[in-house]
């Protein structure tokens, strides 16, 4: 029987492949998205993000608040089959005020493709997404986008890749001419070009012609100019650059490189195309039973984010759960590790954005979404057999600061719920002062933005109006050693103790220098920036 399960595991992983989209604000992620679902055939027309309301809105923007100001602040998770392929594509807010969710998305993801503007290059947000995905040795492929407009020269991107980010490159195709006169691109495996039209806005897929190097239908479908340089480019690359290496690929070494147009949807298909092949399928996850692979029978997964209310309607609350080893089948009990309770998998969903439909089985590499009733927090393992613990999610130091206040005492109650349900989801972090009398909640934030979205759903969803007092702190640091070590020490100055949502004793700083002098003067209280995770048995991962 476990051979059986274990071969039918071998072939649905072979057959899934899992990626989240990284980039700087603005470098077209929603738009990419949009036309990756187009060609999957998950969505007949594509709606770029506009401010404008009349505009359609983008199938990955669902919250009321993404639509109007035409930012993605949320993850959401897309799934669509391609070439027979079930892609997982989770998708990550652009902004950077939410790198954190982010962060907490790529735990789940098998790959990443870093998507960068032609214009612009690397830009901070890139890099330090880059730095994440670096950590935990996810296989990165770059799609240079917006080849429409002016921008830079390609083999000036490559060698900025190269030099700040130390990866390898190697370009997949290569583009023909740019801006206005961005005809398509050259597939250097299969030595062809894709000569593309554009479509209206580019909302359909783009008509293709495909022509190989040596055809004579070249100077009649090409201007001599373009061609030229395209043969001079070929023989640059041919010189210097190495062969494609997937195994320095899937260590996070060597990046394949794909120019394209999202709005255009020129090279978007085709990037599609040798993801496929390139990319790494679902692997072995580190617990606290050693690397466990995909195919090992029982089931096992992970909550990586939590998010309420995607439907206003129900006021539900879902877990997104990243399945690791075995089968999920619909109304299965499992293992909740943290808490030792037996829970109940009913309404398992399939999710697609806001959309979502119920399913009966996944398997390793898929995301589900689980009705959430307060019992699953991110970082949260589920599994059957033997006990089994992966790796917690960690939070990262915010640098914002502000008391969040309720005016209305009849809106207590509401306030309470929303407040503990957006810091369940990791919204926002939630601190405490020490002083029991002080019982209003200090929102600590990564972005400006996190503290206007979360008014914005108090008020839309939970019908609660706040007020927020800015704090003149923007260092915060997690003692090792909890309270204890603390209390060891004594009075400090230039700092504010206050607590976490777990109860762990945090210090606030207004700068990094009182930060740096109070270590200085105390060099055996060990200050973290990286909030300590904690296991179902209390102890630090």
């Amino acid at each position: 029987m476990s051979t059986e399960i274990e071969n039918e595991l071998l072939e649905a992983v072979e057959l899934r492949r899992n990626f989240a989209i990284i980039s700087h604000p603005d470098a077209g992620k929603t738009t990419l998205t949009e036309k990756l679902l187009l060609y999957g055939g998950a969505i007949h027309e594509a709606g770029a993000v506009k401010a404008r309301r009349a505009q359609r809105k983008a199938t990955s923007d669902w919250m009321a608040m993404e639509q109007q100001r035409g930012i993605s602040i949320t993850s959401t998770v897309l799934q669509f089959i391609y070439r027979n392929c079930q892609i997982n594509l989770l998708d990550t807010p652009g902004h950077q005020d939410f790198s954190e969710d982010t962060y907490r998305t790529l735990a789940a993801a098998d790959n990443a493709v870093m998507l960068i503007d032609a214009a612009k290059g690397l830009e901070p947000q890139t890099r330090k997404l880059f730095e994440v995905c670096k950590l935990r040795g996810i296989p990165i492929f770059t799609f240079v986008n917006k080849l429409d407009r002016p921008g830079r020269e390609p083999l000036e991107l490559l060698d900025e890749i190269e030099q700040e980010l130390g990866l390898q490159t190697y370009a997949v195709n290569w583009p023909i001419g740019m801006g206005d006169r961005f005809k398509g691109v050259f597939d250097r495996h299969q030595q062809q070009i894709h000569l593309f039209e554009r479509s209206s806005h580019g909302s359909k897929e783009a008509r293709d012609t495909t022509i190989d190097l040596g055809d004579s239908r070249i100077e009649e479908l090409l201007e001599q100019s373009l061609f030229h340089q395209l043969k001079n480019d070929l023989e640059l690359l041919e010189g210097a650059g190495g062969d494609l290496d997937l195994e320095l690929v899937h260590q996070g070494k060597m990046t394949p490189v794909f120019f394209g147009s999202a709005m255009t949807n020129f090279g978007v298909e085709l990037f599609l195309k040798y993801f496929l092949d390139y990319a790494l399928k679902p692997g072995t996850h580190s617990s606290s039973v050693g690397e466990v692979p995909p195919s090992y029978p029982e089931f096992s997964g992970f909550v990586f984010k939590l998010q309420a209310n995607m439907d206003p309607k129900h006021r539900d609350r879902v877990a997104f759960v990243r399945v690791c080893t075995g089968k999920f089948e619909k109304d299965m009990t499992v293992n909740h590790a943290r808490t030792g309770k037996v829970v109940r998998l009913s309404r398992p969903q399939k999710l697609f954005a806001q959309e979502r439909e119920s399913i009966d089985v996944a398997y390793p590499g898929d995301v589900i979404g689980l009705n959430n009733p307060g019992v699953f927090a991110i970082g949260d393992t589920i599994y059957t057999g033997q006990k089994l613990e992966y790796e917690g999610i960690p939070y990262f130091s915010p640098e914002l600061f502000a008391t969040l206040r309720n005016p209305n005492p009849s809106k207590f109650k509401q306030f309470q719920k929303g407040v503990s349900e957006l810091r369940e989801e990791g919204a926002v972090q939630i601190m405490y002062a020490t002083d029991e009398a002080k019982r209003d909640p200090i929102l600590a934030a990564v972005g400006q933005l996190q503290f206007e979205v979360v008014q914005f759903r108090l008020q839309n969803e939970y019908g609660v109006e706040t007020i927020l007092d800015l704090l003149p702190y923007s260092v915060a640091r997690w003692v090792e050693g909890g309270w204890e070590a603390l209390n060891q020490v004594g009075r400090l100055f230039n700092t504010t103790t206050v607590k976490d949502s777990m109860g762990r004793p945090v210090l606030l700083f207004r700068n990094e220098w009182n930060c740096q002098q109070l270590e200085g003067d105390h060099p055996e209280l060990k200050l973290s920036a990286i909030a300590p995770v904690f296991s179902s048995q209390n102890t630090v991962l």
